[in-house]
């Protein structure tokens, strides 16, 4: 059987901070703003490849924060950088900021020939960066 499928068109992030979760998209990773809806307030952001659907809360103060664990649906996001330097440079810019919990640094991913980097972006979203293992650093 073949797919019917073509991979991800876009992925919508419920957030309490569209304006904030947007930046953070934009400025730290270089995504760029292509469009939104003011009636429901959102932002979309796209590196390129994917796009994000960043919708704000209702009542972001009494808002459920992520529980990856006891909810249902989104586990976390995984985006895919170049290389292991593009890996190293997205640790560095998360590592400077004040709004972003560092989960594990570059690490092995199990037994794939990948390295992956988990973090918590402004307002608790689980993102996941994704590269190619270099096999001359695995050694």
């Amino acid at each position: 059987m073949t797919t019917l499928t073509r991979g991800v068109h876009h992925v919508g992030l419920t957030v309490p901070d569209c304006r904030a979760t947007a930046d953070f998209f934009i400025g730290v990773l270089g995504f760029a703003e292509v469009s939104g809806k003011p009636d429901y307030p959102s932002v979309f952001v796209s590196d390129g490849h994917v796009m994000l659907t960043l919708w704000q809360a209702e009542e972001p103060a009494v808002a459920r924060a992520f529980d990856r664990k006891g909810a249902v649906g989104l586990h976390h996001l995984a985006l895919s950088v170049a290389d292991a330097d593009a890996l190293a440079a997205v640790h560095e810019r998360l590592a400077a900021r004040d709004d972003v919990a560092v989960e594990f640094a570059p690490e092995a991913m199990g037994g794939a020939p990948l390295r992956h980097l988990m973090c918590a972006i402004p307002g608790g979203v689980r993102v996941e960066f994704v590269a190619p293992a270099d096999p001359a650093a695995e050694g």
